[in-house]
């Protein structure tokens, strides 16, 4: 029941909007199934299992809008829910900005569901940990680890006829290695939909060379030097740019895709359409993506298809909600539920070969904004950090500040190389010109 049909959802949730006397009924459905095991200093720490499905109902009668959730199916408690919706609608002020639901939808076919990740038992994930563990203690080594993975149901049905159904999976393994003295430490992470592509030794191993090879970090003088970003380090700043890339948030000059007009001043509100990046960026969203596949909709059941954010280096497409969509009169854009950047040809060895002096960063982490106008962010380098002369890695280095905008940095390309998925987006590994680093940490 859990992990429910689409003819399960569609008999369901038509019952429940049977209930109905509101103007308008939306109704939500979510199923997970999940498992996972925790190590640390070695040894399994934790395991375990859950389940779970909850129906959420939102009715409005007007622009008044009421929400109620429940997690129990009997006909009595799917009728309560609907009540309870419907009370809470009628209490409820009016909402200025709602927008009706969509009528019947047709979707992209999904295919972000793989059985070989629903079919995980307790036993593979604890030969997952071990696979870890025991190159760890064999290199007197200490790893600390997690590994989960889920399947998903969800689907959403309205009263105007939208009808909309997904079912995913998902795996996801991070370790730490570290040396037993804390002078050395290594991380990776590793995220698929379908587990088969998941080794969770080869991942460790990544893990145990950084982890041996940072022992003995030397100082370097803060400064603007030459980055080379592993896909990780880079992620967390890609993924605050796509975030603030609403449409509403520049037209009411709260992000860097305002346009600042002066008083009095006509003209576009917003940059779309404006270069503003290096012409290799090219940023977009595609549901069927074989690597990072995701629901074919929206939270609201609206279609979702390949579309592009930034491309040529020029603003193409801003989210936005279906209230700024008809107030500015423009298409209503949903967001793409993930982000993929295109690379270039280069690896990261042939990067570090081709870098006179530059700094080799595995992660980013602590990123704080300082500046919504100009996407300044500060942050931490860690598990990792390494000096690069002449195209080698001479010795590991003492950890960073930094103070960047990924604006700047999208700026400053000087090589990128083939995509990685990474927390279920794809970035490929980046060389940086003048990335800031503003002061040493201790941090290892």
């Amino acid at each position: 029941m859990t992990i429910f049909t689409e003819k399960h959802a569609k008999e369901l949730l038509s019952k429940v909007i049977a209930y109905s006397k509101a103007d308008e009924i939306e109704c939500n459905l979510n199923g997970e199934v999940s498992g996972n095991i925790r190590y640390a200093r070695n040894s399994v720490s934790t395991a375990g299992e859950q389940s779970d499905l909850t129906l959420s109902v939102q009715s409005t009668f007007g622009k008044r809008i009421g929400t109620a959730a429940i997690n129990e199916f009997d006909d009595a408690s799917l009728e309560k829910v609907v009540r309870r919706s419907e009370e809470l609608a009628k209490l409820a002020p009016e909402n200025p900005e709602h927008m009706p639901n969509f009528g019947k939808q047709k979707y992209l076919k999904a295919n972000n569901f793989f059985e070989s990740t629903a079919n995980v038992t307790p036993d593979d994930r604890a030969q997952a940990a071990e696979n870890s563990i025991k190159p760890s203690k064999a290199n007197d080594l200490v790893s600390s680890g997690f590994l989960e993975e889920s399947i998903r149901a969800t689907a959403i049905m309205n009263s105007a006829g939208a009808f909309a159904y997904n079912k995913s999976s998902n795996v996801d393994f991070s370790v730490t290695i570290r040396t037993k003295d804390g002078r050395g430490s290594g991380w990776v992470s590793r995220d698929y939909s379908d587990v088969a592509l998941l080794d969770t030794k080869s991942a460790s191993q990544v893990a145990i060379d950084k982890s041996k090879g940072s022992v003995d970090a030397k100082e370097m003088e803060p400064g603007k030097y030459t980055v080379i970003l592993e896909p990780a380090a880079s992620v967390g700043l890609l993924n605050n740019l796509v975030r603030s890339m609403n449409q509403r948030q520049a037209d009411e000059g709260r992000s860097f895709l305002s346009n600042k007009l002066k008083k009095g001043e006509k003209g576009p509100t917003n940059k779309l359409g404006q270069k503003m990046f290096d012409e290799r960026v090219h940023i977009y969203s595609d549901p069927n993506d074989a690597l990072v596949p995701v629901a074919p909709f929206a939270g609201n059941g609206y279609p979702r298809n390949k579309i592009d954010w930034i491309k040529d280096g020029v603003i193409t497409n801003m989210p936005n909600s279906p209230f700024w969509a008809k107030k500015t009169d423009t298409d209503y854009v949903p967001s793409g539920g993930h982000f993929i950047m295109a690379g270039g040809n280069e690896s990261l060895e042939d990067m570090i070969k081709n870098t006179r002096r530059g700094i080799l960063v595995t992660r980013l982490w602590y990123i704080r904004g300082l500046d919504p106008q100009t996407l300044l962010y500060t942050g931490l380098t860690r598990d990792g950090t390494f000096y690069i002369e002449n195209g080698k890695i001479k010795y590991p280095i003492k950890n960073f500040r930094f103070n960047e905008s990924p604006i700047v940095m999208l700026n400053n390309i000087e090589a990128l190389g083939k995509p990685e998925r990474i927390d279920g987006n794809l970035v490929p590994p980046m060389k940086i010109r003048d990335f800031t680093f503003s002061s040493l940490s201790d941090a290892v």
